[in-house]
This record gives structure tokens, sequence and C-alpha cells, in this order.
């Protein structure tokens, strides 16, 4: 018997960027994993900005994961400059970490593992953190987004086994 997905998952992304928040560059990330997740049969419904660092981070995915079952899926903040504190901002947030998923994405192309961003769960909601690159974001993604709908059912206390 073969695993059998909900038809439609929602999501959310958040960009993080500081840059992008005082207008100084376009969010290119963001709108590149949005698009990536709509052509994988999700339904975006929401995209927002936050400015690097430990309290923006877990403050926007607070908001974004009261009473909502999906993905969160972060982009940015996840290297080794001083302002890149959005792994930390998740851990602040996550109830359960999902390190698997982690593992995953720094195996997915010859930077990923510069890459610190993390996966864990709020409530029903499956948050993870893709690099600010548009090419990293989403080779990040791709590892992940046959798992993400399995995750999201579990969450849902789906059992389909």
């Amino acid at each position: 018997m073969t695993y059998q997905a909900k038809v439609t998952y929602q999501a959310k992304v958040l960009t993080v960027s500081d840059s992008a928040m005082r207008g100084e560059r376009e969010d290119e990330s963001g709108p590149a994993v949005a698009r990536a997740l709509e052509g994988s049969g999700f339904e975006v419904i929401e995209q927002a900005l936050t400015a690097d660092g430990v309290a923006s981070v877990a403050g926007d995915l607070v908001r974004l994961a009261s009473g909502f079952a999906g993905l969160i899926v972060t982009t940015g903040g996840t290297g080794f400059g001083p302002r890149d504190q959005t792994p930390e901002g998740t851990a602040e947030v996550i109830e359960r970490a999902a390190p698997g998923f982690g593992e995953l994405m720094r195996r997915s192309g010859p930077l990923a593992p510069l890459s610190r961003g993390i996966a864990g769960v709020r409530g029903r909601a499956l948050v993870v953190n893709l690099p600010g690159s548009p090419k990293g974001a989403l080779e990040s993604l791709a590892v992940l987004t046959d798992l993400i709908p399995h995750a999201l059912d579990l969450l849902a206390g789906e059992r389909p086994h």
C-alpha cells in the first residue's frame, strides 16, 4: 500500500532580511520558494518579511503559527554573518525539533553545509529554515518536498500507515 497524501496543504513563507526590510534589495528568495511550493501543490496563503535577529524571527514565527496547521518556511538568516540568527529565533519557539530535515538540507548542494537552518514543530505547524539565496533555498526545499506532506498529515493526527 502506498502513502496517499491530502490533496492541498497550506504554507506561509517568511523572508528574513534586514536589507529587504529597508528596501535596499528585492526579496527574490521568498517569491521563488512560494512559486516552488505552489508548483508542488501547496496553497501559499501568506508571504511576509521580517528583520534579521532572534526576537524578530521568533515573534513572526509565533504570529504565523498561531492557529495554523501547515508549513511555515523561512528563507534567510541561516549563515555565519553576525545578524544571521534565524535558527536561534526558530529554536526559541519550536516545541519539538525535526533534526532530520536539517541533515537532509545540508546534503542538498555544495554550499549547503554552510547553512545552519533547523526545522521543528510549533502546534500543528511545521517550521523549516531555508538559506537566503534563491538557489540554496530551492535546493534545500527540493530534498524535503516529498517528506513534508507526510509530516503535515502526522501533525494533523492522521495515521497513514
